[in-house]
């Protein structure tokens, strides 16, 4: 319940509602309706305030011209089912013509929404409406700014050792069940399951981190804080890295290979201990590390030697499987020492 109560009240949640309660101050202080202001406030808060910046200049010159299409049509139509379709109408197709998308929706709902309250003096409803959604725009930024900034280190950090772990559990399944043990298609239909929602968590980590790239600018950080904005962008990308050589491994054909059982065995236990090291980092042991490169390296030019290129029917040359799986192990390797190698990491 406590984990439900948190979710539900975020920091998003309470600078939305002192943005509302704040522009609808002003508006009610200004005697103005707060009603279009309050809107523009709600939809204004994004996760950044780059974003809320961005997307305010867009909304409103979109607002404006909603607003002047309200105005036109009711002094053209009164308060008529002609008004509100002309207005809506008119409002989207001249926000779609002129890229101003964002601002669509906002200015479409209050371009209707001020056909009830205009009765007179047109023009000066006009520029009241300007105002109203400059306070909501002005206001919610504010708020964004300096109320609870965004700060998603934490959440990065959290995806980054998820990522992490999760990744050395499917290299557990590659070895133990893909690779040589068993051919049940369940398992890899759910092995490929974990693949992709791997790959959706380094996305939403990577979105997250150009968030707080973007926040930086808004917010003075210090040398320590560049820093670690730095190395946390540097592991996500050799994060994705390892996640493209255990995708390489994953299609890499098996039908074809050649090792007799004590090679495989001893394949199975090198990725064996890779996966580990990477679900426990604090675990990791240099000497121990490149010993398996080294074991490794050996068998990789022996393969290599051995048997260094498939001809195809129409003459093209690939490398077989053994040396794909060794390569791309290596390569794993290589990157997780380079990951481990930062102490903050572990």
């Amino acid at each position: 319940m406590e984990k439900t109560h948190k979710k539900l009240i975020g920091s998003r949640v309470i600078k939305t509602g002192l943005a509302v309660f704040l522009t609808s101050f002003i508006c009610q202080w200004l005697d103005w309706p707060a009603v279009f202001a309050v809107i523009t406030a709600i939809v204004t808060i994004e996760p950044t305030v780059n974003d809320s910046i961005k997307k305010g200049v867009i909304r409103l010159p979109a607002s404006a011209i909603g607003s002047a299409y309200a105005v036109l049509f009711i002094s053209l139509f009164g308060n008529s089912p002609l008004t509100y379709t002309a207005a809506a109408f008119f409002t989207i197709i001249t926000c779609f013509r002129l890229n101003l998308h964002v601002g669509l929706l906002v200015a479409t709902l209050t371009s209707v929404a001020m056909i009830e309250v205009i009765h007179s003096h047109y023009i000066i409803a006009f520029f009241i409406r300007l105002g109203t959604t400059s306070i909501g725009l002005l206001v919610s930024t504010a708020v964004n700014m300096f109320v609870l900034p965004p700060n998603y280190s934490k959440r990065i950090l959290a995806n980054i050792d998820s990522v992490m772990q999760t990744t050395g559990e499917e290299l557990n399944v590659i070895a133990k069940d893909l690779l040589f043990e068993t051919k049940d298609c369940k398992q890899k239909a759910r092995s490929k399951e974990t693949f992709a929602n791997l790959r959706k968590k380094i996305d939403i980590t990577d979105k997250l981190l150009k968030f707080q790239q973007a926040e930086a600018k808004y917010h003075r950080l210090s040398k320590t804080k560049k820093q670690e904005l730095q190395d946390e962008l540097d592991k996500l990308t050799t994060l994705r890295l390892i996640h493209y050589h255990i995708g390489n491994l994953m299609n890499t054909p098996l039908e074809s290979i050649t090792w007799t059982k004590k090679q495989s065995d001893h394949i199975v236990l090198t990725m064996q201990a890779l996966a580990e090291t990477m679900e426990n980092p604090d675990q990791f042991r240099m000497q121990q590390h490149r010993t398996h490169i080294k074991e490794l390296m050996n068998q990789f030019w022996q393969s290599k030697k051995e048997n260094q290129l498939i001809e195809q029917p129409n003459g093209a040359t690939f490398f077989n499987s053994e040396i794909i799986i060794l390569y791309e192990l290596l390569s794993i390797y290589h990157l997780v020492e380079q990951l481990l190698q930062d102490k903050t990491f572990r």
